[in-house]
């Protein structure tokens, strides 16, 4: 059994921690076992784990987040990239074919499709398991996992059952999507189901839908004519036409931390950051990313949330509604962790003359180094302010410290490996700021030392 992980979102509804590059899967709120902070994705890999699935799963996911999946999760962990955002049925399509001829998984072999940031105990992963057992027993087409409601909700989609039919699985009627509280409770008394978007199909399935529709089946063909796939849900395309289906009840715990309201029910701490919440404010949070600090006074069940990318005070149950505020803020993500550490905008600037001036913050952890890459539309200045380490320009090592600055015109190779833990002011000017200016020549420094030698 192979797993598929889906990773996306814009980050809209956590705004500001989240944002294009960070979201709400890749936020470090969350406490572990050892009670530090870690955020959904790290915590679901360690769940997988515990269960023996990490080594059979794959996340597939945008280029925007590979650097962030790799700097919380480990370069180990395998990625399906999609070349640009196409919803969930083109992810689903390019998953399997990559399985299928990447991979070389058979065609018999049953795949499992989950979030990437579902909040469960580990026995969520234990149900995902005998989605496969279904499939074989059920000879459904797909298998879905269900979750017993707690309470009529209007915020999730519903997978009613056929009437008369238990044990450990059931054949599905219908679906349900968002229904009103009155009629929500009505469902729940037909059996129905939370749908929490998990299912499985073997591989086959999804192949011969995609030579019927004329798709690739190769990998590196998909990935040719992903552009010109139709943007749909993998439920409107197939799980609605599919004729068998299967679904397997979960009653354990199950919740979407999707909105302010719902995630800070999870946090243990009432502060992250710095800051201070009067005793009278009760069921408020303050979660700070800001170096300054941040005092909260006599404001009950609010969300005070900071970061690079704005400010949020927000009522708790309000807080749903910040996606639809903040649409017409246009701005490139302020922050940003990356495989090798992460870095902070600190100001961004169009001159007069049309040119740009970008300063960034770096941080560079011990061991790591940045990609050994080019650039034509900008220079750059780095003053390294904290740590030690060796930068590469043109093929000439060079090692660095505290106080000094180096100059790198464009058109210039270079990169840095960080022997302490490094920090960096990095000052860009250019006609065009933009990541695909960035021309990554190796991205390991042994590959680096070996291209150096023998290219410069």
């Amino acid at each position: 059994m192979k797993l598929i992980l889906l990773s996306g979102g814009s980050g809209k509804r956590l705004w500001p921690l989240s944002n294009d590059s960070r979201s709400k899967q890749f936020l470090k709120v969350l406490k572990n076992d050892e009670q530090q902070l870690e955020s959904m994705v790290q915590r679901v890999w360690r769940q997988l784990d515990r269960e023996g699935l990490a080594g059979d799963s794959y996340i597939a996911s945008g280029k925007s987040q590979i650097d962030m999946i790799q700097s919380q999760v480990g370069i180990e962990a395998p990625v399906i990239i999609e070349p640009e955002r196409r919803d969930t049925f083109p992810a689903i399509a390019l998953a399997a074919t990559y399985l299928y001829s990447m991979v070389g998984v058979s065609l018999n072999e049953v795949v499992a499709v989950l979030p990437v940031d579902p909040f469960v105990e580990d026995r969520f992963f234990a149900k995902v398991k005998e989605l496969e057992q279904v499939i074989a027993e059920s000879g459904a087409d797909l298998a879905l996992m269900g979750v017993k409601p707690t309470y009529p909700s209007e915020k999730y989609g519903y997978i009613v059952p056929k009437e008369g039919e238990g044990g450990s699985y059931a054949t599905v009627s219908h679906f349900t999507e968002k229904p009103r509280e009155d009629k929500a409770k009505e469902l729940i008394e037909q059996q129905a189901l939370w749908n929490c978007g998990v299912f499985a199909f073997r591989l086959n399935y999804i192949i011969q839908l995609l030579i019927a529709q004329g798709l690739p089946i190769q990998y590196e063909e998909m990935l040719k004519q992903y552009g010109k796939m139709k943007k749909i849900s993998f439920d409107y395309e197939v799980v609605e036409k599919a004729e068998h289906i299967a679904v397997v009840p979960y009653d354990g715990y199950w919740k979407d931390l999707g909105t302010w309201n719902t995630l800070t029910e999870e946090i243990e701490t009432t502060i992250i950051g710095r800051g201070s919440v009067c005793p009278d404010s009760k069921n408020t949070h303050l979660i700070n990313e800001l170096d300054i600090p941040v005092a909260v006074l006599g404001l009950s069940n609010i969300i005070v949330s900071t970061s690079p990318d704005g400010i949020l005070v927000a009522e708790k149950e309000a807080s749903p509604r910040v996606k639809d505020l903040i649409q017409a803020f246009e701005q490139r993500p302020m922050y940003e962790e990356r495989r090798w550490g992460s870095y902070r905008v600190l100001d961004y600037k169009k001159q007069s003359d049309g040119s740009e001036v970008l300063t960034k913050r770096i941080f560079v952890a011990a061991g790591k180094n940045l990609s050994y890459q080019i650039h034509y539309k900008r220079s750059e200045v780095w003053t390294i302010i904290a740590g030690e380490g060796e930068v590469v320009v043109n093929g000439a090592f060079v090692p660095v410290q505290a106080g000094d600055v180096l100059k790198i015109p464009a058109e210039t190779k270079h990169s840095i490996r960080a022997t302490t833990d490094l920090e960096i002011i990095e000052v860009q000017r250019g006609s065009e700021l933009v990541e695909e200016d960035i021309i990554r020549l190796c991205m390991s420094w042994e590959e680096i030392c070996g291209y150096c030698a023998v290219v410069g």
